[in-house]
């Protein structure tokens, strides 16, 4: 989980603060989050998150005022798809399918998975919830804060405890539960789909850099048992 602190609204989806720069847009936000702290990282049986805040650098929506360049057609010619009797082309849609039985995150186009990775999920004592969601928010290079002392992990990247990327998928109150990067310490918890974390799901760290490149604010997220 993460909460969010100093919000404003982003996508009119969810309140994010301010950011750092991700290609042309400067935004940013502040978490609070439940994984344990890279500044010293438990042993393999010491995986069990708790409560954390983030502040996250940089979050990402589509960029306004582009469009794809026109396309000149010889005199006479028409367009595939505009005759009499051609269908019109079917949009690309997708969906974040998580299964939480299997300890699989799998990424949907129009039906059809076309991509599928491990990941660790809740513990049985704070589960992943169900449900059909939405991605409310994406951050990138997310930093803890402790929520009991209030102090800011200063460890940034993919070795921080949130790894370099955030996908939000549901709020509760402050809080927020994620899909995230892993530190190369706890990479085991997810390669071996362990139930360890507070709700959030983690991934590794090129598996959850692909999906967010794959992703916007707004794609439909559904969680099963």
């Amino acid at each position: 989980m993460v909460r969010f602190l100093h919000s404003r609204s982003v996508a009119a989806l969810v309140a994010l603060p301010v950011l750092a720069s991700v290609g042309s847009l400067s935004l940013g936000t502040t978490a609070v989050a439940a994984e344990p702290s890279t500044s010293s990282l438990p042993a393999a049986t010491q995986t069990r998150s708790t409560e954390f805040s983030a502040t996250g650098s940089a979050a990402t929506q589509p960029t306004p005022g582009l469009s794809a360049p026109a396309t000149t057609l010889p005199s006479g010619t028409t367009p595939a798809g505009t005759g009499a009797g051609d269908a019109a082309t079917a949009p690309i849609t997708r969906e974040i399918l998580l299964e939480l039985g299997r300890r699989t995150i799998s990424l949907r186009e129009n039906g059809k998975v076309i991509s599928s990775w491990p990941v660790a999920i809740g513990d049985p004592g704070t589960p992943t919830p169900t449900g059909r969601f939405k991605v409310e928010n994406k951050v990138v290079n997310p930093q803890y804060q402790s929520t009991k002392s209030g102090k800011i992990n200063p460890v940034l990247g993919a070795n921080g405890p949130l790894g370099d990327r955030w996908i939000g998928f549901k709020s509760s109150g402050a809080n927020q539960y994620g899909i995230h990067g892993t530190p190369s310490a706890w990479s085991w918890t997810v390669s071996s789909r362990s139930a360890v974390t507070n709700g959030c799901v983690r991934m590794l760290s090129d598996h959850v850099r692909k999906l967010f490149e794959l992703v916007e604010v707004g794609t439909p997220v559904v969680v099963t048992r």
